[in-house]
């Protein structure tokens, strides 16, 4: 029987995606590894391969399509003995084309397959532990008519996916219904009351008569946008701030560039600050934690997270085990996740995970800002530029010293107060006391 091909997960947050580019054409015979297109998720442009070995049938969505659905049909995939007159057979393809009709639909299309699907699928459906149940459209909207709940059924399709037999075969159950039905009945009034800002209409007429470029949304701006707002609308943040001398760690920065000339090393301070972090969570191990929904994770190694800017947005790169790495690697290893991140290339586990994170605008000029929290993280790390300042020292004398102002958001559901305070307090002492960093 043809077998879908299904829009890939990427990365463990992926919902949606581009399908940018097809590498094959319909009719041509694939195996196990081969690429079959490229698929641009929210932060990056990756390759897909096939699973299976076989001929593309047809292709459901054409290149340049956006926002297509992670696990709905993009391809069929015959096997041997198999022609394109037997994709009709499958019992979602006809559905899964026509829920894409405004893509997909060609002159040719038969006409039973688009008066199917006129009505709408149920959202896919969940099970009692929070994971999705995979169904066709036309599985899901023959179970809403027959009462079934589909996490009572078997799915005989590829990788377990219920589709149109499987739901036609099974009895009406009475009881699930109204049961599935009382939870969204429950929860539609929390959702109604959700504050929403005005809507793209209202703001247009706002500004009729003026003149402005309309600029579209790219796939990586709508996840920023969206996962922005979350965090600061739940995480429940606080924020701390200290005032860090940077003297002693400019002068013992410039005597190490002086000996690393030799193997193309140039530390910058950012490279002092990563490892200061890092040490700073092993020192306070109870601070090096996520937030996990239920509970919360603390992590053993330090894994610290580098906000860099891109055009159109910013990736977080992940340095892993930043504790026991020298200065010298992470210098190295974030100079190349950079300029990868820059060019879009980094993949998934790059930039995913991480308890703790930094975002410096220092070399831009700004004194001292406020950073939202990315969850899962427990605290991210706002770091300002070094300026020259009057101090008073230990002995009362006034001075002048090179002052960088940092502010720390924490999420209170991981770190409380005081805790927040020891760990800013150890990463203050390490970056004023850069050669502990080493011992």
């Amino acid at each position: 029987m043809p077998t879908e091909i299904l829009m890939p997960a990427l990365s463990p947050t992926m919902e949606e995606g581009t399908l940018a580019k097809w590498l094959v054409k319909e009719g041509d015979t694939v195996a196990s590894g081969d690429l079959l297109a490229e698929i641009e998720t929210d932060k990056a442009t990756m390759e897909f391969e096939a699973v299976d070995e076989g001929v593309i049938g047809k292709i459901l969505i054409p290149e340049g399509s956006e926002g297509v659905k992670v696990n709905s049909p993009i391809a069929v995939l015959l096997e041997d003995g198999e022609s394109a007159d037997d994709i009709g057979t499958t019992p979602s393809a006809p559905a899964a084309a026509a829920d894409e009709a405004a893509p997909a639909a060609s002159e040719e299309a038969a006409p039973a397959p688009v008066a199917a699907a006129a009505a709408p699928a149920p959202a896919a459906p969940t099970a009692a532990d929070g994971n999705r149940i995979f169904a066709s459209p036309l599985a899901r909207r023959i179970a809403a008519d027959k009462g079934l709940d589909l996490a009572q059924l078997n799915g005989s399709g590829p990788r377990g996916r219920i589709v149109k037999a499987d739901v036609e075969n099974a009895k009406p159950q009475a009881a699930a219904a109204p049961a599935a039905a009382a939870p969204a009945t429950t929860a539609a009034p929390a959702a109604a009351a959700a504050p929403t800002g005005p809507s793209t209409d209202q703001v247009a007429r706002m500004y009729e008569g003026r003149t402005y470029e309309e600029v579209k949304l790219d796939g990586m701006r709508k996840t920023i946008a969206a996962r922005l707002t979350e965090a600061k609308q739940t995480v429940p943040h606080f924020y701390l701030r200290r005032d860090i001398q940077l003297d002693a760690l400019l002068k013992f920065r410039g005597e190490l560039n002086k000996q690393l000339e030799g193997r193309g090393v140039k530390l910058s301070v950012n490279d002092f600050i990563i490892k200061a972090c890092a040490l700073a969570l092993q020192a306070v191990p109870d601070a090096n934690a996520v937030w996990a929904g239920d509970r919360v994770l603390k992590m053993e190694a330090s894994d610290v997270a580098v906000a860099v800017a891109i055009e159109g947005g910013l990736f977080t790169p992940v340095l892993q085990n930043s504790d026991t790495k020298s200065l010298s690697t992470l210098s190295t290893e974030m100079k190349d996740l950079a300029k990868r991140a820059r060019d879009r290339k980094l993949a998934p586990h790059e930039y995913q995970g991480g308890s703790f994170a930094i975002s410096n605008l220092g070399m831009f000029g700004i004194d001292n800002f406020d950073a939202i929290v990315n969850p899962p993280h427990a605290g991210i790390l706002a770091v300002g530029a070094g300026v020259k300042k009057p101090v008073v020292g230990a002995d009362g004398e006034l001075a002048v010293a090179t002052v960088m102002s940092v502010t720390m958001s924490v999420d209170h559901r991981v770190i409380d107060g005081a805790l927040g305070a020891e760990l800013l307090n150890a990463i203050k002492d390490n970056l004023e006391n850069p050669m502990m960093m080493l011992a």
